[in-house]
């Protein structure tokens, strides 16, 4: 079972009958068993073979999440090819092009709404030869062909080529690439990671030494399918263990397939679901919007609830233990006339949540846990496919990224390489059957990041005493001051944006200079209001100075004296701040795919504000930059 096909055909045969996937047809959620993808998988593989797809091919795949990608994505890896998942989010011809050209792909598998991306794109593909398109009634143009035509050609000489077709998917080796799963660039060109099939297999059965999952257990899988993380936990650990996962309903446009959501999780009662940082906090806004509809008095309820419940919860280890057992019949009632309620509205079986991708605010996992449906936050990358810690029901610290899957290997490094001893921090060094291959046509990035056999993951953190993981952020992203003194500035930027209503976003900067200094991006509807109470309007001069000396009311709450004073050295604040008229944005490439900050770019981007954030006049945050920003902002 240490390739990706005899991981499908065990589950195939111990759970036939089971549903594999549930999927939204004519207004109503169907059911595909574990027989019937096999099936299709069957007859697509043999299809493409048929087109003249090879062992060691390489196929673009690029498409919504649905039951054809999985069926693409399985039969792609049956006859020995390799699959190239991209991001459906990939909308510049220079990004989409870079990739299909460096993996040297032949074939392309899209959906009709990403087709035209290949279309208008196909004149700098020379190498390109077929591209297959999943929908129905599609205007095909030369060099198309349908998904519903591979499956049917397929099925048509099954008999005939069955034999063939079983020797090819046996043939397929462990060592073998599955996927080139590029980076998101975010300092230079994409890396394509190279990740084999028992990379794949490898980290299933280490995320099953994390936490039990059987045939009993469901998800709405509504990360994106190309992602790492959905890809190893919302499909390959699901199929191993027999499970299910429900495809997100598509609207017409990405913001009504994200307003599908909450609707679709209440109609497939998930177990589980996979969320990043910035779903569980789309999450908590609706939560709370429910509850300040129903009044003042619910209000006040639900904050009471929720400052019992932390006390109680503690950290996760320490939940009910001790003085906090007292609380346990008080926890217990709010969990009855509220919690319980809630956790209707998310179908009521979910369990927990799995967080991925950035660190999950503390606050935010109190909140979650509080309310009966935990975010056990995880640590990895696509590097180590990409699973390497997580908390879990049986054991967990809220604030920390869990303990490490078994078998593997970590150590801390200092800059030299020497291991560090536990609770110091440094880069999370790493090394086991998941890690990649490498990167593909790219051996200086993979001599620099494998070393060994070890993978540094350019990360920063340490272990803990009690075997927990903390990571604190980029290593490579660490601000220096001019005293040479290193630190991770995430942790500020995160609780800076966490603890005021009126900063939408924030990045700090220091780069062996006097003080840090911080680009913030403004909470627009939230000042609007503050303004409003004050009787004041955004485009008057008063207005405006209004604006700019709340924010720093807000920074100075951390300094000595105010309400957060302590909480972390004031030399790592922002001593002087820039406000900017355009947020952070996948659009503008300030943010990467999986919404991290593209520090290089940003300050490139802005190199102007930081240049003039070192000056005399920008100690008075109402300065003519500043103004002019506000100004524009509220236009």
């Amino acid at each position: 079972m240490r390739t990706i096909p005899r991981l499908f055909e065990e589950s195939a045969g111990k759970f036939a009958n089971n549903v594999l996937v549930w999927e939204k047809t004519g207004g109503k959620y169907q059911s595909l068993s574990y027989k019937d993808i096999q099936t299709k998988v069957y007859n697509f593989a043999i299809g493409l073979m048929q087109l003249g797809v090879k062992r060691g091919d390489r196929v673009i795949l690029v498409a919504e999440g649905r039951s054809e990608w999985l069926v693409a994505e399985l039969a792609i890896l049956y006859i020995g090819a390799v699959d190239v998942p991209l991001s459906v989010k990939l909308n510049e011809s220079s990004e989409l092009s870079f990739r299909i050209k460096h993996s040297a792909a032949k074939w392309a598998v899209t959906s009709s709404r990403q087709v035209e991306k290949i279309r208008t794109i196909r004149h700098l593909l020379p190498d390109l030869d077929i591209t297959i398109i999943m929908g129905e009634n599609i205007e095909k143009n030369k060099k198309e062909i349908s998904f519903a035509e591979v499956e049917q050609n397929g099925k048509v000489v099954f008999e005939q080529s069955k034999t063939k077709f079983e020797k090819c998917w046996k043939l397929v080796n462990e060592n073998d690439l599955a996927n080139i799963s590029y980076t998101s660039g975010t300092t230079a060109d994409p890396k394509g990671i190279m990740l084999t099939h028992r990379n794949y297999t490898a980290n299933v059965e280490q995320s099953g030494t994390i936490t039990a999952v059987d045939e009993t257990f469901s998800t709405l899988l509504i990360l994106p399918w190309d992602h790492s993380f959905a890809h190893t936990v919302g499909l390959y650990t699901i199929i191993k263990h027999g499970a299910s996962l429900s495809v997100v309903e598509l609207g017409n446009t990405l913001m009504e397939t994200l307003r599908n959501i909450p609707k679709n999780i209440k109609e497939t009662k998930p177990t589980f679901l996979l969320s990043v940082p910035a779903l569980s906090k789309n999450f908590r806004k609706g939560i709370e919007a429910g509850i300040k509809a129903k009044g003042h008095v619910a209000e006040i309820l639900f904050n009471q609830a929720l400052k019992v419940a932390y006390a109680y919860n503690g950290i996760g280890w320490d939940k009910g233990k001790g003085w906090r057992a007292l609380l346990k019949p008080v926890v217990m009632l709010y969990d009855t006339i509220l919690f319980r309620k809630i956790r209707e509205n998310f179908g009521g079986r979910l369990q927990y949540f799995i967080g991925g991708g950035a660190l999950l605010d503390v606050e935010l996992q109190r909140f979650f846990y509080a309310i009966g449906i935990p975010v056990y936050q995880g640590y990895g990358l696509s590097e180590a496919a990409p699973v390497i810690s997580s908390n879990a029901p049986q054991r967990h610290k809220l604030g920390s990224s869990g303990f490490l899957v078994t078998p593997f290997e970590l150590k801390i490094c200092d800059e030299d390489g020497n291991t560090l001893p536990v609770g110091i921090k440094g880069e999370i060094v790493v090394k086991g059957e998941n890690v990649m291959k490498g990167y593909w046509k790219n051996e200086k990035a993979t001599a620099e990041t494998l070393k060994n056999g070890w993978l540094y993951t350019g990360d920063l953190g340490y272990m803990d005493d009690d075997g927990f993981l903390y990571v604190l952020g980029r290593f490579k992203s660490l601000l220096i001051g001019n005293d040479g003194e290193k630190y991770s500035p995430e942790g500020i930027e995160e609780l800076l944006i966490e603890q005021s209503a009126f900063i939408e976003q924030c990045m700090l900067f220091n780069n062996q200079n006097p003080y840090t200094v911080g680009l913030i991006v403004l909470a627009k509807p939230a000042l609007t209001a503050y303004l409003k109470q004050h009787g004041l309007k955004p485009q008057s001069e008063k207005g405006r100075n209004k604006v700019l000396e709340k924010i720093q009311f807000e920074i100075n709450k951390y300094y000595s004296g105010g309400k957060y004073a302590g909480l972390f050295p004031s030399r790592w604040l922002p001593t002087t701040i820039a406000i900017l008229d355009e947020a952070f944005t996948e659009e503008n490439h300030m943010l990467n795919s999986t919404m991290k900050m593209v520090r290089d770019k940003i300050v490139r981007r802005h190199q102007h504000r930081i240049d003039f954030l070192f000056t005399p006049e920008a100690k008075n945050i109402v300065n003519s930059q500043n103004t002019e920003a506000v100004e524009k902002l509220f236009k």
